[in-house]
Formats: C-alpha cells, sequence, structure tokens
C-alpha cells in the first residue's frame, strides 16, 4: 500500500524552528493490532537534543535523545496514539536554553512523523 503524505507543519520559534511531517499507510498488523507509531527526528544542530511527546493534555513524555547532526528513530508509546491524536513534540536542546514546540499534528496508529531541528 501506498503511503500518503497528511500534512507539513513548520512552526517559527524564538531562535530556531522545528517542523513536521506525518506519512502513514491505513493497514493493521497482525491479529488487528496497528503497527508501530514512529518518529525519525533529522536532528541538524550541532547540540543533542532530548525529544518530548506533548499530548493534548498537555503531558510530556520523554522519547530520547537525538544527538546532534543525526538522524535518530523513536517509537511513540501506542497509549498515546489511538484513532486520530493530536500530539505536539518539544525539542530540548542540551545545554542551551531555548525549548521549541511544534504546532499540533494529528496522528494515527502506524504513522511515521518527521520532525527536523535546523541548525541553531
Amino acid at each position: 500500500m501506498s503511503k500518503t503524505m497528511r500534512m507539513l507543519l513548520t512552526v517559527a520559534v524564538v531562535a530556531g524552528s522545528v517542523s513536521m511531517s506525518a506519512c502513514g499507510a491505513a493497514r493493521q498488523g497482525p491479529r488487528g493490532t496497528d503497527p508501530p507509531t514512529m518518529v525519525q527526528v533529522e536532528n541538524q544542530s550541532f547540540l543533542d537534543n532530548n525529544i518530548y511527546l506533548i499530548t493534548s493534555g498537555g503531558a510530556r513524555i520523554r522519547l530520547g535523545t537525538a544527538t546532534g547532526n543525526s538522524s535518530t528513530t523513536m517509537r511513540i508509546p501506542a497509549t498515546y496514539v489511538f484513532g486520530g491524536t493530536e500530539l505536539r513534540f518539544l525539542a530540548d536542546p542540551i545545554g542551551s536554553q531555548r525549548t521549541p514546540i511544534s504546532q499540533s499534528i494529528t496522528v494515527f496508529p502506524g504513522d511515521n512523523v518527521k520532525l527536523i531541528i535546523p541548525p541553531a
């Protein structure tokens, strides 16, 4: 099945920006379970960034660390993605005061979200 581009969001935040896109296929895994929902972080910044998921209720869930100048793939826990769920992501650069937060994006189970952290 072909993947479709759901949306592309870009947000400018103080000294930097974070952009996101979500791609997903309308498919299900074995026994009716959804495939994992992933976020691929392309960190173009020199600094390592701790990546957090911000739920629609405002909870902040740490997904992992995106090493500077590299791409990292992280799993979004299934407990936070059901149906069409609005999520935001926070990139917290280690050693910096800025913490850009993306705009809301609707994510479905099995989507692959791409988060781009540009150079500072």
